[in-house]
């Protein structure tokens, strides 16, 4: 069980860390992942698993990225911040993401897209998801198209670790 008083210092404290990210620039992913590892020794030290007292369920996939090396980031700050995790994995089909979101309800379907030819599947995701089921994307197309995320539907574009974290500070 979460002690109040720890749980309110670790939102403050992560609210800090943000908030120098987005003034002063993100660090570089080596520093990025230190920063994890003594955030999550911290709360283990605290007995704090989340920052919710349900924590929601993020489930995880890109549509055309075979790397994932921004989803990696993105798991360890969901470890971080105590979200439950199913990480379908790279290059997943949208039919696959339409029947795990059918299936386990997520409170969150956290994307990378990167290519413009992945609009459709992205579409048809967004259509045949559960409408609770808040999409969370990052990736260059989105970057590239502004107005895609309006069209499709997209709840929160995640530019960066520091806006997705944001994100979930304000939820």
């Amino acid at each position: 069980m979460n002690n109040s008083s720890h749980s309110n210092q670790f939102h403050h404290y992560l609210k800090q860390l943000v908030g120098k990210w987005q003034t002063s620039g993100e660090p570089f992913r080596p520093e990025l992942e230190v920063e994890a590892k003594h955030i999550i020794k911290w709360k283990q030290e605290n007995h704090i698993d989340s920052l919710w007292e349900k924590p929601p369920l993020m489930v995880t996939a890109t549509l055309d990225d075979g790397w994932g090396l921004g989803m990696k980031l993105i798991h360890l700050y969901a470890d971080v911040v105590g979200l439950r995790i199913n990480d379908l994995g790279l290059r997943i089909s949208p039919e696959n993401i339409i029947e795990t979101c059918r299936s386990q309800k997520p409170d969150l379907l956290g994307l990378t897209v990167l290519q413009r030819s992945s609009e459709p599947a992205l579409e048809k995701i967004r259509l045949n998801i559960p409408q609770n089921t808040k999409i969370v994307a990052g990736g260059a197309i989105f970057q590239t198209d502004s107005t895609l995320a309006n069209r499709i539907g997209i709840d929160f574009v995640a530019e960066n670790l520091s806006r997705f974290l944001t994100h979930l500070l304000d939820c």
